[in-house]
């Protein structure tokens, strides 16, 4: 009987939400409440009712509810360059297989590092670094690649940030995700 129990309530966890938005139809008013949380998730409720025409309470509700537990984090995109950082490289490292572990730490523990992405085909990382100057990205690239003896690395220097973190944003997407996106993407196509 306690094991019961037991299994019920790790059921009833949060541990299962990401599973069960999965599995659960996405109706247009969560997907809609989605799309306003991706524009500005610091934008009152007040407002958000006001201009998706859904009530305070429903969207409180549909947040708590079905929403929470697809919200990683919450956080503000900030313009480096007005802090004095203005050089933004992105860098792809290919590092040798016993020294991959420790490159990683090593990037996710460095504060020059704001994104960090484990990738796929010739290459293992794709670092997004934040620099004071040019001078200060060539000296830590020359050092990582001195220290961890890496294999091969490429580097764009960002020079313009044309769009960022948008994805979801467009209410006018609302109709693709509600059925299957594949078959509403040809129907828009036509």
């Amino acid at each position: 009987m306690i094991i019961i129990k037991v299994i019920k309530i790790f059921l009833q966890t949060n541990f299962m939400e990401p599973k069960r938005w999965l599995n659960m139809k996405k109706t247009p008013k969560d997907l809609l409440i989605l799309s306003e949380l991706r524009k500005n998730a610091r934008e009152s409720l007040t407002k958000m009712s006001r201009r998706t025409r859904i009530p305070i309470s429903t969207i409180h509700d549909r947040i708590r509810t079905n929403l929470d537990s697809l919200i990683k984090k919450n956080c503000a995109l900030i313009d480096f360059s007005k802090l004095g950082f203005s050089t933004r490289v992105n860098l792809l490292i290919k590092t040798p297989p016993n020294k991959r572990r420790e490159v990683g730490e090593f990037l996710k523990n460095n504060f020059h590092v704001n994104t960090l992405l484990r990738i796929s085909n010739e290459f293992d990382f794709l670092v997004e670094l934040i620099f004071k100057d040019l001078k200060e990205a060539e000296n830590f690239i020359d050092k990582l690649e001195e220290d961890f003896n890496i294999e091969a690395e490429k580097k764009y220097f960002v020079v313009e940030e044309i769009k960022k973190e948008e994805f979801l944003s467009d209410k006018n997407i609302i109709p693709l995700l509600a059925g299957n996106p594949s078959e509403n993407l040809a129907k828009n196509k036509s």
